[in-house]
């Protein structure tokens, strides 16, 4: 005679199966809104802090410090926005997010490096901005609508900026990291949450 099934070992079986594959299938819902409005805040004060310095030196030193103190506010603001909501960071589309995320901006950093050692700095604002904008919207096939729509909107600014004299740099880096963030950071907090 068969053993019979026991009933609660099969349920959280099939539990865990149709978990596994909402998972898979399931967008990235933790891009911070007031993370991203932060980041912004930050840029328009390295906008000003920028354009108060004497050398191309002074100037990358203040973007590059800016980056690392948005990246920070982003991976913090994320990790609170996933730990608060019972989410994991390390869920299959928050690893299609970042997998998708990493190389433009990868590119971005090693480009950067390249350029400011040929005295090239003039084209780092758009360039910047196309490649996060870049990063952004392949990462956004993942993650809410409006997300790739904020990566387009940088793109766009970044091909503005590439196109237009060099001395507006920190105008386009404004409106970007600033203004797109803050804008796109309140508009995701209202519809999405923080």
């Amino acid at each position: 005679m068969a053993q019979p099934i026991d009933m609660g070992d099969h349920a959280l079986a099939q539990l865990r199966y149709i978990r596994q594959t909402m998972e898979k299938t399931g967008a990235f819902t933790a891009v911070p809104g007031w993370g991203g409005f932060w980041m912004g805040l930050t840029a328009v004060g390295a906008t000003w802090l920028a354009a108060r310095q004497g050398s191309e030196a002074g100037w990358f030193g203040v973007w590059v410090a800016e980056m690392g103190l948005a990246v920070t506010i982003g991976v913090l603001a994320i990790w609170r926005k996933t730990h608060h909501g019972d989410r994991s960071l390390f869920s299959a589309p928050g690893r299609r997010f970042f997998l998708s995320f990493a190389p433009p901006v990868a590119a971005g950093a090693v480009l950067s490096a390249v350029l400011y050692r040929q005295h090239m700095v003039g084209v780092l604002p758009g360039l910047w901005l196309l490649l996060y904008g870049a990063g952004v919207m392949t990462a956004g096939a993942f993650s809410v609508r409006v997300v790739p729509l904020m990566g387009l909107c940088f793109m766009a600014l970044g091909g503005a900026a590439l196109a237009s004299p060099a001395e507006l740099g920190n105008s386009f880096l404004a409106a970007g990291f600033g203004g797109l963030h803050m804008g796109f950071g309140l508009w995701i907090a209202r519809r999405y949450g923080g």
